[in-house]
């Protein structure tokens, strides 16, 4: 009788794990198709759309400097925010300088917003190792950890997938989506982009947003 059981547990888990992912690549397709439309080219972005309540929450991190932020802070100024890791080889410090490019653009309206990372490996990514990452932008990067429930909980919110990956000799990286999010002053999702999307791109429409 307990041989019986274990092998059908044993033969219902793979069976479990599959629907899970095809679950989560459901989900994964969905927000996809939510972020396309937020990219359409409308003055508002999605503004005053179900999505715009959709994306983010609040949140209490700590940035590089070891001050409390909470997502009341970040009011006042529209917001890129970023969701990565300091040990990533590609997409985050494409995003990153992308976003500094981007900025450069804006002229007198650069002011008026504000990049935001926030690690999605919080077990590497201290304070003091993300002063040291972001310093080597040319853009006044809020740089944000925090516990991994913390951060988990941001992530969630913002609809971010993260994950560890193992790797040979006892080592890990990080599986993470790549989206960089704009919010409005009043913390509402706005419209996004990609670690792929151009600086250009990313500058005229942030234009046609604050205007």
């Amino acid at each position: 009788m307990l041989r019986t059981g274990s092998t059908t547990r044993s033969s219902a888990a793979p069976r479990f794990l599959l629907i899970a992912a095809i679950l989560a690549g459901l989900v994964i397709i969905g927000t996809g198709a939510f972020l396309f439309l937020a990219l359409r080219d409308t003055p508002r972005g999605a503004a005053g759309t179900a999505l715009a309540s959709a994306i983010g929450g609040p949140f209490q991190l700590v940035d590089q400097n070891g001050k409390t932020v909470t997502d009341a802070d970040l009011k006042g100024k529209w917001s890129l925010i970023y969701f990565g890791y300091t040990h990533c080889p590609d997409a985050c410090p494409t995003a990153l300088n992308d976003i500094s490019i981007a900025l450069s653009e804006l002229g007198p309206k650069r002011d008026a917003v504000r990049p935001v990372f926030i690690t999605v490996d919080p077990e590497r990514d201290t304070p003091e190792t993300l002063k040291a990452y972001v310093t080597s932008f040319d853009a006044p990067i809020l740089a944000l950890t925090g516990t991994a429930e913390q951060v988990a909980k941001a992530a969630k919110d913002y609809r971010v997938y993260y994950a560890k990956h193992p790797e040979a000799g006892g080592d890990y990286s990080m599986d993470h989506s790549s989206v960089i999010y704009v919010m409005d002053p009043q913390g509402r999702f706005t419209a996004s982009f990609t670690h792929e999307s151009a600086p250009e791109q990313i500058s005229e429409r942030l234009k046609k947003l604050i205007s």
